[in-house]
């Protein structure tokens, strides 16, 4: 594998649960690639070439070696781009020669990966790029696929973007069903930080909510779903005491003016949990 090590996320792991599945282990006839088998002869060999077919920011690479690696430890392949680079369509990302069954097996789950993961970053890139000359930074949110958020977030990274909380345990984010129940912002704020808990984000929606919550102790605001003059009304209070997150309905056509407002940061749910797959393929030709 080309040293990809992502903290928290056990990439050998990921393969192993991911070709599993594919190959039906532990169910009724499976554990095995019942087309490769019988069409494919054992000792056939292939070479083949993994390229894009749209103009993409590559990401997912060194994982999708693994998968070829797991089926196939002496399989060769070559890196041809790395993970953040910016390609054209037909441009060619990876160069791999091995087993003719092995390949055909881990084919699709190392497709679906980079597929994913190159989406990811590709729309990232899109709105890190419509911010403009700005002092904002994007970011991501906790909405990820259960199970992948490691290497989904890796991916918002490989696209220019920035990883907000990697879970509940990182930072505390107090919402609106928190403030409800707390009874209010101030107070939400002031039992976190009597919690010991040293970031506390707290989100508000109307202007009327961010003296009480700076009053109390809030790190950091979150701007929920405000258009840029009401935006820059809320700046305006905060006044540069904390920093200050634009968050809600952002979309490529609005980024630029929420980013021009002064905000220092920009979350986007969207990169995760909507970001359309790349058209990546491979294609192999016998040995």
């Amino acid at each position: 594998m080309s040293g990809l090590t992502l903290i928290g996320f056990d990439i050998e792991a990921y393969v192993a649960r991911t070709l599993a599945e594919d190959l039906g282990e532990g169910l009724p006839g499976g554990g095995h690639d019942v087309t490769s088998e019988s069409v494919i002869p054992e000792q056939a060999r292939f070479s083949g070439v993994m390229d894009s077919r749209d103009a993409v920011t590559v990401c997912g690479l060194p994982i999708a070696e693994a998968f070829f690696r797991a089926l196939d430890p002496a399989v060769k392949i070559e890196h041809l781009v790395t993970d953040g680079t910016r390609v054209e369509p037909g441009t060619a990302l990876m160069r791999i020669e091995g087993s003719a069954r092995a390949l055909l097996t881990a084919e699709r789950s190392a497709l679906n990966t980079v597929q994913h993961l190159t989406g990811i970053a590709t729309m990232t890139r899109e709105y890190v790029d419509a911010m403009g000359e700005t002092k904002a930074r994007l970011l991501d949110t906790r909405k990820t696929i259960p199970g992948l958020r490691v290497l989904e977030k890796y991916a918002v990274r490989t696209g220019g973007g920035h990883n907000h909380r990697m879970g509940l345990w990182d930072a505390a984010m107090i919402k609106d069903n928190h403030v409800a129940v707390a009874g209010g912002v101030g107070e939400a704020v002031r039992r976190a930080l009597a919690a010991g808990i040293a970031e506390v984000i707290c989100e508000v929606d109307s202007l009327d909510q961010i003296e009480p919550a700076l009053a109390a102790g809030a790190t950091r605001l979150l701007l929920d779903n405000m258009a840029p003059p009401m935006l820059r009304e809320a700046l305006a209070i905060v006044a540069g005491r904390v920093p200050c997150e634009a968050s809600g309905g952002v979309r490529l056509d609005t980024i630029g003016a929420i980013a021009a407002t002064g905000v220092d940061y920009i979350s986007v749910g969207r990169l995760t949990q909507s970001a359309p797959a790349a058209d990546i393929g491979l294609d192999f030709t016998p040995l």
